[in-house]
Formats: C-alpha cells, structure tokens, sequence
C-alpha cells in the first residue's frame, strides 16, 4: 500500500488531525513522511487516500430480518471519509445492535451482550486494518437474526500460516494504517486482538479462504427450555426480566405458543393489533435475541430463538 500512488493528490487531512489532538498529538507539516503516507517520488499514497477526508471507500454494514440474505432491512455505508472516522461510525452503529440483556433471578442479576464487546471490537477493527485495498474491496459487515458476519478481503498475509494467524503474530498487512491506528488508540499491542478474540470463541468462527477472511459471531442466547418451562408465568417472569413492555411481553408469548406463526397471524391473536406496531415489535424481539424468522418470506415464519452458544 505504501508504495501504491493515491488516485488523488489533492487531499486534505484536518478528520486525522482532530483524532491525532483528541490523544494530545500533533501533527506538523512533515506527518505525511513521517507516516509513510509518500510514494517514493514524494506523492500521496494510497494508505494516506484511505486516511484524507474524502475518498471513494465505503464500509457496508447490512442487517438482515432472518438468518440469510432473503429480507434486506437496513444497508448502511460508512466511509467516502477518513477511514478512522469510518471505523469509529461502524464501532458506534454495533453497539447499538449488540445490547445488553439482562435477566435477574432471585439469587443474582446476570448480563450478556449478544456478542462479546471485546471479541466484536477487536475483529472489526482486524478486519479495516487488515483489509486487501488494492482491489478496492472493503470490509462488510451483516447483521443476522442469529449472527454477525465481519468479511475482509485479502486471504491471510503472504507467507503466514493458519497456525500463526491464531497465535497472534503480528505480519500486517498495511503497516502504515497499523501504525497510526495505534497512535490513536484504536489498535493496542500488536498481535493481541486474535488473544482477546480466542479468550471467548474458538477458532471455527473463523472461515480462511485464498481471497477473503470471515469472522462468524453467533448470538448468545438464552435457552429454550428455561423460558417454556415454566408455562405461561414463567414466560412472563422471563419477559419481564429482559426488560420487555406489555406489547413485546404478549406477542413473545404468542410466538413461543405458535412456533412458525406469520405476522398477519398474529394480529388476530393479538386483539388485531396492527401489521405496523408488530413489524416494530418483532424487530425488536429480533434485536435482543429471543425470536427468529426461519424460511422464505412467503412460506418462513417466527420462532423462539435457538440457544447455539453456552
């Protein structure tokens, strides 16, 4: 990357400056040498194009209603900015779609998140930092009803192995992106998000192919058995401990009654409630990890969601 010329010459980098003085650094008028952001014919390279204000790279983070590609309900893009400025919005937009739930029971008060907010951080982090841009292919994000799925292209660095890879030595791919990632603070000790990764999930959430790394987080979920079991109350004790209203309370009921039930079915169980109000609800169910869609959009339905990960 470093040696790769910038498609423009003309860039400006006041969104690096302000993240360089928010960790009381300063950039003077030789950072783009010092920063190997220079071609060796003194030109903009393509790691300080990634890093100006305005560039032609963009992170998709798309969100699905189901557990594949079937129902697209959000496509974001984060980027066409510093990719530091990218990275932050596409941090910012998982915390939201990673909450905490909460259950409390009568000895203790215990918390989850859907996916581990280290583990999460870390790969998306991997991911932009470690990406192939030479082909202008970004990272992506996709948001399932039972997973996340991190994509960055490039296959594993040149010369290293699986075996490497999973114990954290660090061979980066774009030292220049590394480097000022860790002026910021965005990136710790070389080497160590693999560890922070590996401390909660094993290696088979990773899929390694020539061209592209994936990273599959599956949803932390609570276990079936724990909510039917108590019946009707039990449900309610459980939809209370997470959290829910009255509406969402209900129609988790109705779905864990009616396994497969459609949302037009549910309204005539639910005093006819209307399509729009249970479209809201069952995004939301979705989001904290009780339910799930299952199937096409004509013949699939809704579901308690599965427990998949202790």
């Amino acid at each position: 990357m470093g040696k790769i010329k910038s498609p423009k010459q003309n860039l400006t980098f006041e969104q690096l400056k302000i993240y360089y003085e928010e960790n009381n650094l300063k950039l003077n008028d030789h950072f783009a040498e010092n920063l190997e952001l220079l071609t060796e014919n003194d030109k903009f390279n393509y790691a300080a194009y990634l890093l100006s204000d305005t560039n032609g790279i963009s992170i998709k983070v798309a969100k699905y209603s189901g557990d594949d590609r079937y129902d697209l309900i959000e496509n974001n893009e984060y980027g066409y900015c510093s990719l530091i400025k990218a990275t932050k919005n596409v941090l910012a937009k998982l915390e939201i779609e990673n909450p905490t739930l909460t259950k409390i029971t009568s000895k203790e008060r215990k918390e989850h998140n859907l996916v581990d907010k280290i583990a999460l951080r870390e790969a998306v982090i991997n991911a932009i930092v470690h990406n192939d841009y030479t082909n202008e292919i970004p990272p992506k994000v996709e948001i399932f009803s039972d997973r996340i799925e991190i994509t960055s292209a490039g296959g594993l660095v040149q010369g290293m192995t699986e075996e490497e890879f999973f114990s954290g030595y660090s061979a980066p791919r774009n030292k220049e992106l590394m480097r000022i990632f860790k002026d910021i603070y965005l990136v710790e000790q070389l080497g160590s998000g693999m560890i922070r990764i590996l401390k909660n999930y094993n290696r088979s959430i990773f899929t390694i192919t020539p061209n592209f790394v994936k990273v599959t987080f599956p949803f932390k979920k609570p276990k079936n058995k724990k909510i039917h079991d108590g019946g009707l109350n039990g449900g309610l004790n459980y939809g209370l401990n997470y959290g829910l209203n009255y509406g969402l309370k209900s129609l988790f009921d109705v779905i864990s009654s009616n396994p497969g039930i459609k949302a037009k079915e549910l309204g005539k169980l639910l005093g006819n409630r209307s399509i729009n109000t249970i479209e809201w609800q069952i995004k939301v169910l979705i989001q904290k990890g009780l339910i799930e869609r299952r199937g096409s959009k004509k013949t699939g339905g809704y579901y308690p969601a599965e427990d998949k990960q202790d």
